[in-house]
């Protein structure tokens, strides 16, 4: 497929969602605690849960960063906000079913390892306290190779951390130095070795294309050394730049971007390395070795999209702790406010601290799962989704219309199966964008490539 070809379909002007979640977040409207409250007391008796604990600090604050994060030059208000966790961890424990367990655990940020190695630990007891976990149950940490040592990495190893994901975005020199990421090959290399030593069998690596200064030789040689050190996944993402939106990344010259045509260089010369390197894809942008339950996800066709990307769980809700965090019910999205202070307040006055959401409809689920298996799959069955969400064939067949329309030339139909095939891949995005029915207005969104 040319760059014509890519171009003629919009691909290099396009900013489109990267459906993490649908609707995507910004459709989300004011949602009182009262229903978190109700949503919490109908997960599903003996059920799975995922719990997601936001950490919003950073020892740093990135330019390239568009995440709800805050910078710290001391600790103190650490312990504020870890007590704050703790009260919405017992808020939420009086509301939720008692035997209800614990699938996975993903801490993130921001940076959780900016917390001690005491406060990790307590953090790490209060929630084995708050339900039971699963024999096999998944604890994630996001690692800041510049902000952890060996005792934090002794206290998430204590508490049961079995996967770490490591922020990479780049090793060339210059970039990190304009995107004010200083992170050398060999503290990331040395952060890799000590959660080897302590028994972490999957480690993730994000690595950012589409960054200011960034080349195709910049990327090669970020690539060599990732591989060098041999994460069990990595994700390519491509870097969202809206300094509107995001403040600090008005430190970030728009004249040092490369082009949509560059990103998508970016992309493909890492994409071919990776798998010239025995990663194997998985959907959009991420990559595993053979042999990951990723991988297997994958090939099986359980593999699932959420807020961090792509998952192989499946859990009946995903329980966000944390300012600014999204849980996910059977029955629809419930975001914390995202301001620390306004965080605070509602915990300590005994309130759950749920400002905004989303109840779904049925056609939100219906589009939902059909955006997700494209995301997933690159594909979609009409004849499943209409079994299973009992709907006429007809009435999902008018969804896939304007994908059937827009992209006629780079599907392939067999049956009720409709695919994308080849390079059009790239084009998932803009792709799923056809079935949502809440399309923002130009400019909301990341790029599509």
């Amino acid at each position: 497929m040319t760059h014509y070809a890519f171009k003629h379909l919009g691909l290099f002007d396009a900013h489109v969602p990267r459906y993490t979640s649908y609707p995507p977040a910004n459709h989300f409207d004011t949602l009182a605690p009262s229903q978190s409250e109700s949503w919490l007391k109908t997960v599903p008796r003996s059920g799975h849960i995922a719990i997601y604990v936001h950490i919003p600090y950073c020892r740093r604050l990135c330019w390239f960063c568009a995440d709800h994060t805050h910078g710290l030059m001391t600790d103190r208000p650490l312990r504020r906000y870890l007590d704050h966790i703790l009260a919405e961890l017992a808020l939420i424990a009086g509301y939720l079913p008692p035997d209800v367990r614990v699938a996975s655990v993903h801490l993130g940020g921001g940076t959780p390892t900016i917390l001690s190695a005491e406060m990790l630990s307590e953090l790490g007891q209060a929630l084995r306290d708050f339900r039971p976990f699963t024999r096999t149950a998944r604890i994630s940490v996001e690692i800041d190779p510049a902000a952890v040592d060996d005792a934090r990495l002794d206290a998430l190893a204590q508490i049961g951390m079995n996967r770490a994901a490591i922020g990479v975005q780049g090793f060339d020199p210059r970039v990190q130095t304009v995107t004010g990421r200083v992170q050398p090959f060999a503290v990331t290399r040395k952060a890799v070795a000590g959660l080897r030593a302590r028994g972490v069998g999957c480690v993730t690596m994000d690595v950012l294309y589409g960054l200011p200064y960034q080349t195709p030789d910049s990327m090669t040689q970020t690539i060599e050394k990732v591989m060098d050190i041999r994460p069990d996944r990595l994700a390519l993402f491509g870097h969202g730049h809206a300094p509107l939106r995001s403040r600090r990344q008005v430190m970030i010259e728009d004249a040092a971007l490369p082009d949509p045509q560059a990103r998508l260089a970016l992309f493909e010369a890492a994409r071919r390395q990776l798998l010239d390197g025995g990663y194997h894809p998985v959907g959009i942008d991420h990559f595993c070795l053979p042999g990951d339950s990723l991988a297997f996800a994958a090939e099986i066709g359980s593999l699932r999209r959420n807020f961090q990307g792509y998952t192989e769980e499946n859990a009946d809700a995903l329980i966000g702790i944390g300012a600014s965090s999204i849980s996910r019910f059977a029955q629809g999205y419930a975001q914390n406010v995202a301001a620390i202070s306004d965080y605070g307040a509602h915990v300590a006055a005994g309130r759950l601290p749920t400002a905004r959401g989303h109840r779904f409809t049925s056609d939100d689920l219906l589009r939902g799962a059909m955006i997700e298996e494209l995301l997933c799959n690159f594909s979609v069955d009409i004849a499943t989704h209409a079994r299973r969400f009992d709907r006429p064939i007809e009435a999902v067949e008018a969804i896939v219309l304007p994908l059937l329309s827009t992209f006629h030339a780079h599907l392939v139909k067999d049956g009720s199966r409709i695919e994308l095939i080849g390079p059009a891949r790239h084009l998932a995005r803009m792709a799923a964008q056809t079935m949502d029915a809440y399309v923002a207005p130009e400019g909301r969104h990341s790029r599509a490539i």
